[in-house]
This record gives structure tokens, C-alpha cells and sequence, in this order.
């Protein structure tokens, strides 16, 4: 029997690619599965496959840059399930472009939904673990969060950042002496095949990026990272999985 079986998961940015994968990973072990997006009618089709695989799922629509709608997320999420186990934070854009073209519209997206929005969920998600004093956060950031691009500049920032908080979460739920046993992973892909490259709206960038991607033999599947999350999900308490970086074999950067 999987050591995962009913535990609760919120997973944002649900709607499709590596969330959508990880949401049906999670139900084949049979976790409760709460996916968070703002494409109901894609989430409302994934909790049918999900209910129909034997788990349970419940769809939320939330856009992770809401504060207050973060904060429904979690109190739906107690109210249909009684409790929380595991956040996944996913959801994220890569609007990318060359800092000269100065699109700040741009930048400020990168900046609410891969960092701000994430932190919104972290605070959200934090006091039902340190009340319950288990649970397992899981941060999916990117190589990108581990050295610069061209055109990049501001996506690697939103992801460096986000490792420095997921380490420093880490550090500082170590260093509690409250018997806690809540973990912080950090999941860094290479290049995966999913909808990211189209939330780039700079045209010359976004045809630069597809042709990058065209070029990587055999890019990752989102069944390849949810792979790594469900493993680092199912290690016991004591071990915590920091972090994962995992790239395509052919990706040399």
C-alpha cells in the first residue's frame, strides 16, 4: 500500500503540463488531489479522469496572484477534506524577452505568479502544517533558477529567488525544536514539453525558444518530473529530498 494513500495535496497550476501529470501520479496513489488554476472547465475534465481512476478530486478555480482567493483555496481544501498534507506550488509563466525591450507588464506577471504567487501560498499553507506539525511543500522552479539566460533575466530572478526562500524555509523549519516533521523539496527541470514557451509574448523571442527546444533530442515529459515529485513525496519523514534537478540527457545548459 502507498505510503501516500488519502494524504491531501493542493497542487496550483493544475490546468495542464507538469501539474495536470502530477494531479493523476498523486490520484494513482490515491491521494486526495485538490488542483488549483484559473482554466476550470480543463480542471473540472481532470477531477472526472481523477474520480473515475478511483481517487478524489476536488477543482478549484484560483489565480495564485489573489491573496484572497489563495485563502478560499485552503479553506475549501479543509472544508471538503478536513486536512492538508502537501502543497505543490507549480503554478508559474515565462514570459520572456530582452531586458532592452523594457516590458514591464511582462516582467510584473513573471514576478506575481512565479514568486509573489507562490509566497502566497506558502503563507497560506504554513499555519495548518505547523498546527497539524506534518506536511511537505514542494516548490517547482527550474534550471533557470540555477544560472542566467539571455532574454531571461527577470524568469531566472522569480526562480533564483525562489529556491533562496524554499532553502531558508527549510533551514528554518530544521532548526525548530517543536517535533515538526514539515519538509521543503525544490524540483529544478530542464527543458519540458508543455505550454510554458507560449506565455512568451515577445514574438522574436517566443520563435528563438522554439527553435532552442526543437533543437533538445528528446525533451522531458511533465510524467517525468511528476515522477521525481511523487518519489520525493513517498521518502519517510526523517529524510528530507532538498532538492531535484533534472534535465532532458541532450540539454547541455
Amino acid at each position: 500500500m502507498s505510503t501516500l494513500r488519502e494524504k491531501v495535496a493542493i497542487i496550483t497550476g493544475a490546468s495542464s503540463g507538469i501539474g495536470e501529470a502530477t494531479a493523476l501520479a498523486l490520484a494513482r496513489h490515491q491521494v486526495r488531489v485538490v488542483v488549483a488554476a484559473r482554466r476550470l472547465d480543463r480542471l473540472e475534465d481532470l477531477a472526472r479522469r481523477i474520480t473515475e481512476a478511483g481517487s478524489k478530486a476536488l477543482p478549484v478555480d484560483c489565480d495564485v496572484t489573489n491573496r484572497d482567493a489563495v485563502r478560499r483555496l485552503i479553506k475549501q481544501t479543509l472544508r471538503a477534506f478536513g486536512t492538508l498534507d502537501i502543497l505543490i506550488n507549480n503554478a508559474g509563466v515565462m514570459p520572456l524577452s530582452p531586458l532592452a525591450k523594457c516590458r514591464l507588464d511582462d516582467w510584473d506577471r513573471t514576478i506575481n505568479v512565479n514568486l509573489k504567487g507562490a509566497l502566497y501560498c506558502l503563507g497560506s499553507v504554513l499555519p495548518v502544517m505547523l498546527e497539524t506539525g506534518h506536511g511537505h511543500i514542494i516548490n517547482i522552479s527550474s534550471v533557470a533558477g540555477r544560472r542566467v539566460f539571455p532574454t531571461a533575466a527577470v524568469y531566472c530572478a522569480s526562480k533564483f529567488a525562489l529556491h533562496v526562500i524554499s532553502e531558508a524555509l527549510r533551514e528554518e523549519l530544521a532548526e525548530r525544536d517543536d517535533g515538526n516533521t514539515i519538509r521543503v523539496s525544490i524540483v529544478a527541470p530542464g527543458v519540458v514539453a508543455t505550454e510554458l514557451p507560449e506565455s512568451i509574448t515577445d514574438t522574436e523571442t517566443r520563435t528563438a525558444m522554439k527553435k532552442y527546444y526543437a533543437s533538445i533530442r528528446t525533451p522531458l515529459r511533465s510524467q517525468d518530473v511528476a515522477e521525481a515529485i511523487v518519489w520525493a513525496l513517498q521518502t519517510p519523514a526523517h529524510v528530507a529530498v532538498n532538492e531535484i534537478l533534472i534535465r532532458p540527457t541532450s540539454q547541455v545548459r
